[in-house]
């Protein structure tokens, strides 16, 4: 724990205290998001970047460390495979297919991902059969579209129809803006993905497969005796990078998603609208390099501590305790810092009964002027409903105060 930052945690716990009153928690929070950020913030005086575009974030604690632009839609170019990706592991995850499972390649798959197409490929054969594992190191190591096809034919029938079982599971996983057309990111005018929903995904992929995300840190595949590096240039930078892939599409220019880790601390970015690849590689390294120095970790509650209290209305207590299922740490600045700022956010008061455990609401914190951290919080104990002459007095105190609220808000 650093406690030389500005505000110690001890004065933070107060403040969380003093901004959990009803009159200023009004909002319903839901899960742990990436939450929309146009402007950097505090972070704008610490880094700038030639990304039209950006986002980074700190694996662990979910800190937002940069954004810029981050909703904006993007044509994901090849970052899709991302997705594909993510379905193929959640079928292998469930055992409908294995990685010993194969798939022929069609005539489609191979004009329209392999040789003849001159774009990025794994030079499958027309009519061989390759298997599922083999493909899979095809699409992350050498960003191969006949491998994406050959997988998105052979699970789903079609191209259109594996799109839609990337819809589907894009949904599932809470991506919220993101709509795929093909497996490949070829250009359609219709596929479109925030770096919000980017960065979401990667850290899914990590978290959900472990073992199929070590892929994504292979240095090079041979295939059909020819062999090819990974195309992700982080992985060549010194920069502790170990994934995940590159796009480039005329409209949004040069992207990426990159991971690396340095001293147990793991990091998250995307970038897009760059002008070349070589931009590109430089920028997500200085981004990376910036991340190491400026920021350092600070835990602001322990697992299970109670973080504040919220309003009941109708129970046999007036109040019930809120924390979080895990420790809650923050990222902050080493320079330039600015003092937190928090508020536990719910819409208020609660009714009685509560259940114990029960998601009622969000911790938001800010440094400076950007929402850095969002992470839910639940109950600490069952709240009961109270008596008729309990209820009848809480009926009479929201009616008599419940204007004040609302004016707050």
């Amino acid at each position: 724990m650093h406690l030389s930052f500005a505000m110690t945690v001890t004065d933070f716990h107060r403040l969380i205290q003093s901004s959990i009153r009803p009159f200023r928690i009004l909002v319903l929070g839901a899960a742990l998001t990436l939450a929309s950020v146009t402007t950097a913030g505090a972070q704008a005086a610490l880094f700038e970047t030639k990304a039209k575009q950006a986002l980074m974030v700190e694996d662990k604690t979910g800190t937002i460390l940069y954004a810029k632009a981050p909703d904006t839609l993007i044509e994901p170019a090849a970052l899709a495979k991302l997705m594909t990706m993510e379905v193929v592991f959640h079928l292998l995850k469930t055992g409908k297919i294995t990685p010993e499972t194969q798939y022929t390649v069609s005539e489609n798959a191979w004009r329209t991902g392999g040789a003849p197409s001159g774009g990025s490929t794994m030079f499958a054969k027309l009519k061989s059969s390759l298997s599922v594992a083999d493909l899979i190191q095809g699409v992350i190591v050498q960003s191969a579209n006949d491998g994406c096809i050959i997988l998105a034919e052979g699970i789903a029938g079609s191209e259109p129809k594996f799109a839609e079982m990337m819809n589907a599971r894009a949904k599932e996983i809470g991506l919220k803006n993101a709509t795929f057309v093909n497996s490949t990111g070829l250009p359609d005018p219709h596929q479109r993905i925030s770096l919000t929903d980017l960065v979401a995904l990667a850290r899914h992929i990590k978290s959900a497969y472990p073992d199929y995300y070590r892929t994504y840190a292979q240095d090079s595949f041979t295939w059909n005796n020819i062999f090819q590096r990974n195309r992700n240039p982080l992985l060549r930078l010194d920069i502790g990078a170990d994934g995940m892939g590159t796009g480039y599409t005329e409209k949004s220019g040069y992207g990426i998603v990159g991971a690396a880790e340095r001293s147990g601390r793991r990091y998250i970015v995307a970038l897009s609208g760059l002008a070349s690849d070589k931009e590109r590689a430089e920028e997500a390294k200085r981004i990376f390099e910036w991340a190491y120095q400026a920021f350092e970790e600070m835990d602001i509650f322990a697992e299970g501590e109670a973080i504040g209290e919220a309003s009941v209305f109708g129970g046999v207590k007036s109040g019930v305790a809120l924390k979080a299922h895990e420790k809650v740490s923050l990222l902050v600045p080493v320079a330039n810092r600015d003092r937190l700022r928090a508020h536990v956010v719910y819409r208020g008061p609660l009714v009685a009964p509560l259940q114990a455990d029960q998601e009622v609401g969000t911790l938001r914190i800010w440094i400076g002027d950007a929402l850095a951290q969002e992470t839910p919080v639940y109950t600490a104990e069952a709240v009961e409903s109270g008596g008729l002459k309990k209820r009848s007095f809480d009926a009479v105190f929201e009616l008599a105060t419940g204007w004040m609220r609302r004016l707050n808000f």
